[in-house]
């Protein structure tokens, strides 16, 4: 059976790291400032990723690559405990920075989620969203979390925060889920990139008739979202091919060709769709 690991979104590049269910270990320790009130709080990773560990091996005669960290001085292994992270502040000169130096450049930052505002969710835009956490409260702060996230359910709103992790200030809402506060670290603006370079095209030469059969379309497949029926076929056909192949069966794989419709055929294409979905 292929090998699939499971990994949560903070776990790539750390060794160790535990996943945020069923005794996990925290990935940050602090508090969320609302108001005068703080929350102490301990932050999980909320998602994971099912993929296939491939390794990469060379050709010839199937042997492991393996990659080694080596100081470009003089090429020699260097030892995890002995790398530090440095910002070069010229060419070849370096400023050594450690956890310490984060924690004296901004100890309330580092520390805090800081509630700055509360605002409508659907105010902000899906392509903002880029990765959340839960949150958990300590003992001796439950009150003050059910009070938090009971209010911004009474209200229908979410927290507008920011907080740091690691090397890098993250801007955020907090929003309740359940019992829970789910912390959504969402994209400052200015981490987004412009789109009129796309050449995107109007609407100018769209045709009523195909737009109300393509409205039409999208009516009869709507359904009421539900995750738990969508799963990763690829990965499950791409382990049969594996199981097939470690097996000494011949894979002989056609690949569909997609072709964009014409012009001329868009119509009749939405007319085929709509039966189809009948």
């Amino acid at each position: 059976m292929p090998k699939e690991k499971t990994k949560s979104s903070e776990d790539k590049g750390e060794k160790g790291q535990k996943r945020a269910t069923g005794g996990a270990r925290a990935i940050w320790s602090g508090a969320i400032a609302f108001g005068l009130i703080n929350i102490p709080v301990k932050l999980f990773s909320a998602t994971q990723e099912h993929e296939l560990a491939f390794h990469q091996l060379r050709k010839s005669d199937m042997s492991r690559i393996k990659y080694l960290r080596v100081a470009a001085n003089d090429g020699q292994e260097v030892p995890y405990e002995d790398i530090v992270k440095g910002y070069e502040i010229e060419e070849g000169v370096h400023v050594v920075i450690d956890e310490e130096d984060l924690q004296k450049a901004a100890p309330k930052k580092t520390q805090t989620i800081e509630i700055v505002s509360f605002a409508d969710e659907d105010e902000i835009d899906s392509i903002y969203f880029e990765k959340p956490y839960f949150t958990a409260p300590d003992k001796n702060a439950v009150r003050a979390y059910v009070l938090l996230r009971e209010a911004l359910k009474e209200t229908k709103k979410v927290a507008i925060a920011k907080f740091v992790l690691r090397t890098k200030e993250n801007l955020a809402i907090l929003k309740p889920e359940g019992d829970a506060l789910i912390l959504n670290q969402i994209r400052f603006q200015s981490e987004l990139r412009e789109r009129e370079h796309l050449n995107l095209p109007g609407a100018e030469d769209m045709k009523k008739q195909e737009l109300d059969l393509a409205v039409s379309l999208v009516n009869q497949l709507t359904d009421k979202f539900k995750p738990e029926e969508f799963t990763d076929t690829f990965t499950d056909e791409l382990k049969q091919i594996i199981e097939q192949k470690a097996k000494g069966i011949d894979i002989t794989a056609e690949l569909a060709k997609l072709e964009a419709p014409a012009d001329t055929d868009l119509l009749e294409t939405l007319r085929a769709s709509l039966e189809k979905a009948k």
